[in-house]
C-alpha cells in the first residue's frame, strides 16, 4: 500500500509539474501568479489525503464538497495530459525530423499558447460530456445456455459502485430501482461495493435491503474493500443484505454453485483469505452450473472447467479514455463476455459508479442482466 501511494502522488505530482509548465509556457506569468497557481496545485495533488482527513473528523459536507472539487480537478487534469502531450510528442519528432532535413517545421507544429488553449477546451468539452456519461447507467443483457440449468435464472451483476462521498444517496437509489426493475433471481457484488471513505453512510443499506432475489444476494471484496477497512466494509455490506463470500461458496437450492475469493490486494492485510482456487471450485458438485465470483478479470488456467462463469469487474474499461487503451493492455478482457471454452465463460462488467472523477468518456456504467437458460443436449 505505501509503494502504491508513493506511486501514485510521484506521478500526480509529476503531472502537476507538467501542467505548470505548460502554463508558463502559453502565458507571461509573474511571481504574483506563481503565488497563486502553485499553492493551488499542491492542494490539489494532497486533495486525496485533506478529503480523508476532513472526514475522519466527521466534517461530512466539506468532505464531500472537497471530494467533489478534487476529484473533477484530477479528472481535468488527466484529460488535458492525454491530449497535450500527445501534442508535444508530435511537435518534438517533427522539429527533429525537419532540423535533420533542413526543412521548416513551423507549419507541422502548433504553438505552445495555442496547443494549450487546444488541450484546456477540449478536456472541458469532455468532462462536460462525461459527467453526464457517468450518470447514463446502461442495462447490459446476456443469455446463457447450459445443460446444467434445470431453469431460467436471472443474475443481476453490480460492480465497483464505490459508494461513498460521491456516489450516494439518489445514485444508489436509482441503482437499486433498476435492479428491482430486473426482477432477479440471485443479486451479486463483484467487489468495489464501498469506496475509502464510508465513515457516514447512513441509511444507505437500508435501500439495498429492499432487494429480496429469491435465491439470495451475494457479494466478494475487491481492493477498495481492504482501502476502506475490511471490517466495516463487511459491516456495511451484510447489513445491505448481502453474503459475503471470502474463499467459499454456497450450492443455492440445489440449483447452482455460487463461489467467491478475496482480491489479492487483501495480500497487504493480515486478514486476507487465502485459498486455491482451483481446490475450492473442486468441492462443489460438478454437474450444477458454478459462478465465480472474483473481482479482477484474471483467468486461471488450472481453474477453466471448474466453473461455468466468472464475473468480474474491477477494471472500469479505464473509466476516461484514453486509459481503456492501458486497461486492455494489463486485462486483454478489460469488459464484456469472451468464450473460454465451449461451456465456460468469463464477464467482466464496466462498472456501475465511479472511482475517484466523476466523470466517464467512452465508458458508460452498467448493470448486468444474465439470464442462465436450459439447453437441450
Amino acid at each position: 500500500m505505501t509503494l502504491f501511494l508513493f506511486s501514485f502522488f510521484s506521478l500526480y505530482s509529476l503531472l502537476h509539474l507538467y501542467l505548470l509548465i505548460k502554463v508558463r509556457g502559453a502565458f507571461s506569468l509573474n511571481g504574483r501568479h506563481l503565488a497563486v497557481i502553485i499553492p493551488f496545485l499542491v492542494i490539489m495533488i494532497l486533495s486525496p489525503v485533506i478529503i480523508r482527513q476532513l472526514e475522519k473528523q466527521g466534517l461530512d459536507e466539506f468532505a464531500r464538497f472537497f471530494s467533489y472539487a478534487g476529484y473533477t480537478w484530477m479528472g481535468l487534469l488527466l484529460l488535458f495530459c492525454s491530449i497535450s502531450i500527445p501534442i508535444d510528442i508530435w511537435g518534438f519528432f517533427v522539429t527533429r525530423i525537419n532540423g535533420y532535413l533542413n526543412r521548416d517545421p513551423l507549419f507541422l507544429v502548433i504553438p505552445g499558447n495555442i496547443s494549450f488553449v487546444i488541450s484546456l477546451s477540449l478536456s472541458l468539452i469532455i468532462a462536460f460530456y462525461g459527467y453526464f456519461e457517468a450518470q447514463d447507467i446502461r442495462v447490459e443483457r446476456h443469455i446463457i445456455e447450459s445443460p446444467k440449468i434445470p431453469r431460467r435464472i436471472r443474475i443481476v451483476q453490480i460492480s465497483d459502485l464505490h459508494i461513498g462521498l460521491i456516489i450516494r444517496g439518489e445514485r444508489v437509489k436509482r441503482v437499486v430501482e433498476m435492479i428491482q426493475g430486473e426482477q432477479p433471481d440471485i443479486l451479486v457484488s463483484t467487489g468495489d461495493l464501498v469506496d475509502g471513505q464510508i465513515n457516514s453512510l447512513r441509511g444507505i443499506d437500508e435501500l439495498f435491503r429492499e432487494i429480496k432475489p429469491g435465491y439470495g444476494k451475494f457479494a466478494i471484496t475487491g481492493n477498495h474493500e481492504f482501502y476502506a477497512g475490511l471490517g466495516q466494509a463487511i459491516d456495511f455490506t451484510e447489513r445491505a443484505g448481502f453474503r459475503v463470500l471470502r474463499g467459499e461458496g454456497i450450492t443455492v437450492s440445489d440449483l447452482i454453485n455460487i463461489v467467491g475469493v478475496d482480491d489479492p490486494a487483501g495480500k497487504a492485510y493480515d486478514s486476507y483469505i487465502d485459498i486455491s482456487e482451483r481446490e475450492l471450485l473442486s468441492r462443489f458438485p460438478a454437474e450444477r452450473f458454478t459462478v465465480l465470483l472474483k473481482h479482477r478479470p484474471i483467468v486461471k488456467k488450472d481453474s477453466i472447467g471448474l466453473f461455468d462463469l466468472q464475473l468480474s469487474g474491477h477494471t472500469h474499461k479505464g473509466q476516461i479514455f484514453p486509459f481503456s487503451i492501458f486497461t486492455y493492455l494489463y486485462y486483454p478482457i478489460h469488459a464484456g463476455k469472451m468464450n473460454l471454452t465451449d461451456s465456460s465463460y468469463l464477464y467482466v462488467s464496466r462498472g456501475t459508479g465511479t472511482w475517484g472523477p466523476p466523470i466517464r468518456f467512452l465508458s458508460p456504467p452498467e448493470i448486468t442482466v444474465i439470464d442462465l437458460v436450459p439447453k437441450i443436449r
